[in-house]
């Protein structure tokens, strides 16, 4: 099929110029947002066949997805993702970034074997008809194509007509194709939705109908004391034998690391408040507040505002802060004012009894001078000494040269981030688990410290052995227990009940907490417990329910008022709650049929394949070097 044709129209000089000033925006804008379907076209996996081939990533239902095109479109999105946060991501950025290219890969791929399917497909005329009316959402914020503030559709379509405006069709023909089919294919899936006034009603009763709850919860860990459990060893072994499966653990990293701390001490303090006293003496000076705020405040939300800080009620801030924004007098910057997060420098501007509004500067403390130097000197010793290398005995090395302890870390699963202590560092799980056993990993910078993990150990996804488990398998043992206890008090409650007890002094007789609840809806209720709001609007008002068992506890509850919904207000209001709710089960219809898309689909994910560290990638090409000279 050729490209759509729309004709160009007699374009006077001056708009022409404005035309190509607008060429570059637009274009830029369609190009990037248009990543999913250049996605789809390069990589074979509509069926079409791709432009790039041979080595792969993996297949998505039988169709191979080309490695270099996945690369090709991982990097589109980290640089796309830098622009937009102005900084480089790390290991961690970068996997979500990995895994969020590879789902739309697989979701292109589900949708367009549907879309094949079902043999839609659509026309030059369409297409040609939703490029000239339906400008993409991104083009129509462009300046080039507003009058008095809004979208101008005739600007957009005379630019579209001008030669310049002719060279975004192909790329907009390509994108509206997608577009236009994928949208075919959720209407013929959401085709089929109407609601009667039957279902109609009871989606209005649930969002209007309310009722307040008198409740008890038999939580068992809380309720039955680990003295009222005896677990014995045959009985640990028992269950762990029969329920094997329920223990399987992802891959397994066992870590040691070495740290340069980062701590701050008080050599840094009196540098961060000699600097916040050199910034107040130029504001007293006569420097403009804003124009200070923006060049030295580390509160960037409110340098962007010259400082501001708006208004807010006593007791809103943190308390040297608050004091300082109280007592000062209106309109005079204040000495250097110390909070756990740095100096502050206050101008109140306006106060209103328990209100104020003021402005500030932030100056944080940090590492600085002599001592930032020798962390400095420290973490490049680090690097040189440790980092990034395949001998496990570079650690060993770095840590005696540097007089620094070996840590360990307890196992860290595929998936999850390393712990120290309380400290969560960044980037180390997923560096794991491209590492090979014994390599060292970059120097990390965490918030405590700098860091160099190596990989001591590594196990493999499957059910540990019973030691290695025996704290979790004790656990459930002693969990079953505890809930058969619970029962027994449970029933206990619902025999009390009987006597003529109310609720909460029944619970009360058994040292159990009672609490109400007032009235709510189920779209809004208080607890996330199905059974028990089921039972709320279920059970007639004042009668004690029997014991609701759920898997997080047990549960009894009273009726203690209900109010029905407004069967006059929703017959007034039928036809626009009709077309509201029809459009929210067209969206919840559209999420489960592409959720049950991706999990049928057969996809075989290969891309840790070609995940190397640069340790490893280093050692390669050192090797192929090597090679290479021999002959």
């Amino acid at each position: 099929m050729g490209y759509v044709s729309l004709s160009p129209e007699l374009v006077d000089q001056p708009m022409m110029q404005a035309f190509r000033s607008a060429a570059k925006p637009v274009m830029l804008l369609i190009t990037v947002t248009f990543l999913a379907w250049i996605i789809v076209d390069l990589s074979g996996i509509t069926g079409n066949g791709g432009v790039l081939t041979k080595t792969n990533v993996g297949s998505i239902n039988g169709t191979t997805v080309d490695a270099r095109v996945y690369q090709q479109a991982v990097q589109q999105a980290i640089t796309q993702r830098q622009q937009q946060s102005g900084k480089s991501l790390g290991l961690e950025e970068t996997e979500q970034v990995r895994n969020e290219v590879w789902d739309q890969f697989v979701q292109n791929a589900v949708i367009s074997d549907q879309i094949e399917k079902r043999n839609l497909g659509v026309t030059t005329d369409e297409i040609a008809d939703a490029i000239r009316n339906v400008p993409p959402q991104e083009v129509q914020t462009l300046p080039d194509f507003q009058t008095a503030g809004k979208f101008d559709l005739r600007k957009y379509q005379a630019w579209l007509a001008s030669p310049v405006g002719q060279q975004a069709v192909p790329v907009l023909e390509a994108r509206y194709r997608e577009e236009i089919l994928q949208s075919k294919l959720l209407r013929n899936v959401t085709a089929d939705i109407f609601l009667s006034d039957a279902s109609l009603w009871e989606r209005y009763r649930d969002q209007h109908e309310q009722v307040k709850i008198s409740l008890t919860a038999i939580i068992a860990r809380n309720a039955v004391p680990d003295s009222a459990i005896t677990v014995t060893t045959a009985e640990i072994e028992a269950y762990y034998a029969a329920h094997k499966t329920d223990f399987k653990r992802p891959r397994t990293a066992y870590l040691s690391s070495i740290a340069v701390p980062r701590r701050i001490d008080a050599s840094d303090t009196a540098a961060a408040l000699v600097r916040a006293k050199a910034v107040r003496a130029e504001l007293v000076g006569g420097t403009p507040f804003a124009e200070l705020a923006k060049r030295e405040s580390s509160d960037t939300v409110s340098a962007r505002n010259g400082g501001e800080m708006g208004e807010f009620a006593k007791g809103a801030m943190v308390p040297a802060f608050d004091k300082a924004a109280f007592s000062l007098p209106l309109n005079t910057i204040s000495e250097p004012v110390l909070s756990d997060f740095g100096y502050h420098i206050i101008e109140v501007t306006k106060r209103n009894g328990d209100k104020a509004t003021a402005r500030h500067i932030l100056i944080p403390i940090e590492l600085a001078g002599a001592h930032r130097d020798l962390v400095d000197r420290q973490a490049d010793s680090l690097e040189r000494l440790a980092a990034e290398r395949l001998d496990p005995a570079a650690l060993d090395t770095a840590a005696r040269a540097l007089k620094l302890p070996i840590g360990q870390t307890g196992p860290v699963q595929e998936g999850t981030r390393v712990l120290l202590g309380t400290a969560v560092i960044p980037d180390a799980g997923v560096w794991a688990f491209q590492a090979k056993v014994g390599e060292t990993s970059p120097v990390i910078d965490g918030e405590a410290a700098f860091y160099v993990f190596r990989v001591d150990s590594l196990q493999e996804a499957g059910t540990p052995p019973l030691a290695n488990v025996l704290r979790s398998v004790t656990l459930v043992v002693s969990d079953a227990k505890k809930d058969a206890k619970a029962g027994e008090i449970a029933t206990e409650l619902t025999r009390r009940l009987t006597t003529g007890l109310m609720l909460p002094e029944a619970s009360k007789s058994l040292g159990l907490p009672n609490r109400e609840f007032p009235l709510f809806s189920r779209v809004n209720p208080p607890l996330t417990v199905p059974q028990v709001i089921g039972a709320a609007f279920g059970m007639p008002k004042g009668k004690p329910s029997p014991a609701i068992t759920t898997p997080e506890g047990i549960y009894v509850i009273e009726v203690l008022d209900k109010v029905p919904a407004d069967s006059a207000a929703f017959t007034r209001d039928k036809d626009q709650l009709r077309a509201e709710m029809i459009r929210a089960a067209r969206q919840e219809r559209v999420r489960q049929f592409l959720a049950a898309l991706r999990a049928d689909a057969k996809v075989k994910d290969e891309r840790s394949a070609l995940q190397r560290t640069n340790a490893q990638a280093e050692a390669t090409a050192a090797a192929q070097a090597a090679s290479t000279k021999k002959r």
